[in-house]
Parts: structure tokens; C-alpha cells; sequence
């Protein structure tokens, strides 16, 4: 059993089915036709349902709780498997071209409710507003991306040794897609996913993070309509909302022939080794754990702003965001100085106004974490450069949200194979580490299970060979003069990890950008023999 795939859904007392909403709350949900009453129903493979146990979403900034949502019975998780199936089949038979303007008219379903999709990011998973509606930007992009790749998702010709033969590579539409996202981007890794396997003819099925419930229910209820209005059955984008049952059972379902998994290194082996053992395909995007290098010619102006935003973006809770720092010694005393002073203008805030930089922490077990490996720091030695202090009292209705201070903090060892290097929390601690030569922070950069991103600041053409070579980073993502975070949907998304000491920890698989969509496909190696002949291939002679 997968008993890691995601929380059990705690038995919560039934309660009245009526709510009270703030008002902000409800001018969010208002727009993106969320009941603001009652519970909600989590399921949808053409028609709403869900009469399994209750979910609710809370706001991390505030400990509201949202909404309640009826999640997926096991039987209506089976009867959506069987429906979407059936969904794949009519979109298979649609010609990629067509499957590209029913996205492109996805797209400006999604792009009209940017604003109050983005609000919603940030009301239910806490990051700020301008993240909030970049994320959902970014599902936006792929969509481009996508409407245009539908005319060019091309095969290839091979020559044939015979005479009178043709070889053909052929992508064809694999099936159903089993999306499983996590909380921290609750919008744009389904958009990824869906965009790229719609375009390629399959249907898809999402299990979201069950913290992030109702970001999935909007998207879901801008896409359905979409459907509806093209006659494609609903179920091509089906949504079941569960907990670890659910997710279980979509793992090991045999209707599901890809699952595309992002989440924590420990789920993750779980889900990889589940699939496998049914021979079903994978994308698994788990550990981070990401660094950034900066070399003694960088420019400051640019790469301190941009570290500050990798460490304190989404308060740390990236799978992109920076936790290790390392710095050459000839300037370290200078970019900690600056660094420090960057964290010591930004305060956590309302993530729904426009000024904040700083958002809550998406739950209170995210808070344990963040308290207890900063006692841990301070009990190894470390030195605490900046936050680690109590955080003032925020106003109502802020008091009872998940709010910290981001921290720097300089660990006794640098040693890449001991903690706190090389695990991963996601909380926005910043450590840091002084080199003195490029090759010791490379090093240092690979020595990790993980290997997403990574990020090197210089001006100096031979520290760029060295780090985006075969001996330089190993990480999937290898930026220069850019920092871990804010990938673009032009580029492949996802890593890898080559140190062969290591327990590979980020998973294999792209998403976005490159040759992503080739993973959502099955390939077809087509022989054709247009002549009057039938020789076998390496000459091979059968006669009789």
C-alpha cells in the first residue's frame, strides 16, 4: 500500500452545511462560480458529484476555513476511471489540429479569470498575489505552447535498408494521464501536464494536493465548459479531490497509463515504484534542494535580488527555491551584508495586497518544520545571520495565520553529505557555505540526492564552461546569472541526479518546454513495403 501518497483525511464532525465567509473570501469565490454555502462537490468526469468523506480547504493566512468539499467515494473514482477512458477515445480520434483550437479557447477561458484565479492561489495556498497570478500565467503560456505544438508533433522517415520500403515513427495518443500535483502550485503543474497531453490526444485525471481543493474545482469548471461547448466529453479533464485512498488508487489503476507525480522524494518513491510494478509510465518532479554560486566577478545588483527571491518566494515552499548558498570567500562578507539587509526590509504580510513580499507558510505543520530545524541550527552551532527572532503580532484577521521570519543562517559544517545540506524543508531557510575555488562549490552543488536547479552568477565565460558542462552542475536546470527560481514554460522542466554515491532523490521526467510532450505519447515504428518484393531485413533468406 501506498501509505505515503498523501495525508488520510482526518474523520471530520459533520457539520452544518452552512458557512460563514469573510468577505474578502467571498468576493474571491464569487467570480469563479464557488458556492459560497454548503459543501461542495469534488468530482467531475462530465457531471459534478462526491459522497465520500468531507475535506476542508483553509486559508493559511488567516486559519479560515474556506470551504468544504464532498471528496471522490471509491466507487466514483472507479466510474471516472471509466469514463475518462472512454473520453480518450473520442479525443484520440480528433485531429491534433482541432484538439489545438479547443486549448486555444481553454486558454482564453483561462486567461479571462487570470486575476481571480491568482487571488484564489493566494486566498487557499498562501503565496502572494503576484505569484499567485503568475502562476496561473504560466498555465496560460502552456497553452500557447501547446495550440501550436498540435501541428507539429511530428514523427520522423527512416531510410530502409530494402528497396521499396519506408520506415515511419509515429507519435500516436497514449491514453489517460494521471495528474497528482501538491499544494505549492495548485494551478500551473496540472496546466503543464494537461495542455501538453491534451494536445497530444489523452484525457487526463486529476488528484490535486487536498489542501489546495478549490483551485482545482475553478480551473476544472473553466475547462468543463470549454468541453461542453466543442461536444468533447467532460471527462477529458476529469478532477477527483481525495485523500491517500484516492491517490492509491490512481497509482495502481491500469486504466491510468502515465502518472505524472510531484510531491516529496519519500511519496514519490512509493508512487515510481507502484507504477513500475505494472509497467506504467512516469514523470516524477520530487527533491529540490536547489543552490546558487556566486563567483567573485558577479554582479551583486543582480544576483542578490534574485537569491532573495529564490530563498523568500513562496516563503521558501518552491520546489525551485534556493537553500544553499554558496559564496567565494573574497566577497563574502559583502553579499551576506547585502543579503542580510534584503531580508531585513521584507515582512510577512497579507498575500492579498499588492505590497507584500511575504506570505504565510502553507500550514501549521510547515511552521513545526521551520521551528524545528531552526532549534536545530542553533543547537549544532550554527550562526543566525538573519530572522530566527519571535515575529511581532500581525493585526486580525492575520494573528492566526502561518507566518515566520526567513532566515540565513551559516551551519557549522559544510559538509554536503550531513544535514542540514542535504535535506531538503521547505521553508525559507537560507544556508551558506564559503568556498575558495569554483571546482569546491561545484562539488558541493552535486554532492546532494537532489538535483533540480541550480544557479551560477559570474561574468566570466571560463566559470560558464565549467558549470553548464559535463563537470559542472548535475542538476536538471542549469542557470547562469538567473536564479534557481521562475523557470519559463519554453524551457524543460524537471532534474536528475548523476553522482553515482547517491540515492536519486528529484525523480526523472520533463515537464514543459523542449521534447516534454514526447512523454505522452506511444510510439509507433511503422515498416511500409510499396513494392512487388518481400526481402527480410540483414538479408536474411527464408526461402522455401
Amino acid at each position: 500500500m501506498l501509505s505515503f501518497l498523501t495525508p488520510k483525511l482526518p474523520s471530520v464532525r459533520i457539520l452544518p452545511v452552512s458557512r460563514s465567509l469573510s468577505s474578502r473570501a467571498s468576493a474571491i469565490l464569487r467570480p469563479l462560480d464557488i458556492p459560497l454555502s454548503g459543501e461542495i462537490a469534488g468530482a467531475y468526469d462530465g457531471s459534478w458529484k462526491g459522497s465520500g468523506d468531507i475535506l476542508e480547504s483553509v486559508c493559511p493566512s488567516t486559519g479560515e476555513i474556506i470551504a468544504r468539499i464532498r471528496t471522490a467515494s471509491p466507487s466514483e473514482l472507479h466510474e471516472t476511471l471509466d469514463k475518462t477512458r472512454d473520453a480518450y477515445k473520442h479525443l484520440r480520434a480528433l485531429p491534433a489540429p482541432r484538439r489545438g483550437e479547443i486549448l486555444r479557447q481553454i486558454r482564453e477561458s483561462i486567461a479571462s479569470k487570470r486575476e481571480a484565479l491568482g487571488a484564489l492561489v493566494s486566498l487557499e495556498m498562501g503565496k502572494i498575489r503576484t505569484e499567485g497570478v503568475g502562476e496561473v500565467q504560466e498555465f496560460v503560456d502552456i497553452c500557447d505552447s501547446a495550440v501550436g505544438l498540435s501541428r507539429m508533433m511530428n514523427g520522423r522517415v527512416v531510410n530502409s535498408e530494402r528497396p521499396g520500403h519506408s520506415i515511419l515513427e509515429v507519435p500516436n495518443p497514449l491514453g489517460v494521464v494521471g495528474v497528482i500535483s501538491a499544494f505549492n502550485f495548485p494551478v500551473a503543474v496540472y496546466g503543464w501536464n494537461f495542455a501538453l497531453s491534451f494536445a497530444a490526444g489523452n484525457a487526463t485525471l486529476w488528484k490535486p494536493s487536498p489542501t489546495t481543493p478549490l483551485c482545482a474545482i475553478a480551473v476544472t469548471k473553466l475547462i468543463a465548459r470549454v468541453l461542453e461547448a466543442n461536444d468533447v466529453p467532460g471527462a477529458a479533464a476529469s478532477l477527483v479531490v481525495g485523500g491517500s485512498d484516492i491517490g492509491e488508487a490512481i497509482v495502481q489503476a491500469s486504466e491510468v497509463d502515465l502518472v505524472s507525480f510531484t510531491g516529496s522524494e519519500k511519496v514519490g518513491r512509493e508512487v515510481g515504484r507502484a507504477v513500475q510494478s505494472r509497467f506504467g509510465k512516469t514523470i516524477l518532479e520530487l527533491g529540490g534542494n536547489n543552490a546558487a554560486v556566486v563567483m567573485p566577478d558577479a554582479d551583486l545588483s543582480l544576483a542578490v535580488p534574485a537569491i532573495g527571491f529564490g530563498a523568500i518566494g513562496t516563503a521558501g515552499q518552491r520546489c525551485t527555491s534556493t537553500r544553499r548558498l554558496y559564496v567565494h570567500r573574497s566577497i563574502s562578507d559583502k553579499v551576506l551584508r547585502a543579503l542580510s539587509g534584503l531580508y531585513s526590509a521584507i515582512s510577512p504580510g497579507d498575500p492579498l495586497e499588492s505590497t507584500t513580499l511575504l506570505g504565510p507558510l502553507h500550514s501549521k505543520t510547515a511552521v513545526n518544520t521551520y521551528v524545528t530545524a531552526l532549534t536545530s541550527l542553533r543547537a549544532s552551532g550554527a550562526e543566525i545571520l538573519s530572522g530566527g527572532d519571535d515575529l511581532e503580532p500581525l493585526p486580525a484577521p492575520l494573528a492566526t495565520g502561518n507566518y515566520v521570519k526567513p532566515v540565513i543562517a551559516i551551519p557549522r559544517t559544510h559538509d554536503p553529505l550531513k544535514e542540514p545540506w542535504n535535506k531538503e524543508l521547505f521553508v525559507p531557510i537560507l544556508n551558506v557555505a564559503i568556498f575558495d575555488h569554483l571546482e569546491d562549490a561545484i562539488n558541493w552543488n552535486n554532492a546532494v540526492p537532489q538535483g533540480l536547479s541550480s544557479s551560477l552568477w559570474t561574468r566570466d565565460i571560463r566559470n560558464v564552461g565549467k558549470w553548464i558542462g559535463p563537470s559542472g552542475s548535475d542538476a536538471g536546470i542549469v542557470n547562469v546569472n538567473v536564479g534557481t527560481s521562475g523557470a519559463e514554460i519554453g524551457a524543460a522542466f524537471g532534474g536528475n541526479k548523476v553522482h553515482k554515491c547517491l540515492s536519486q532523490s528529484t525523480g526523472w521526467g520533463r515537464e514543459s518546454g523542449g521534447d516534454a510532450w514526447k512523454q505522452y505519447v506511444r510510439w509507433s515504428a511503422c515498416t511500409i513495403n510499396f513494392s512487388d518484393n518481400a526481402p527480410l531485413a540483414q538479408g536474411v533468406n527464408f526461402s522455401i
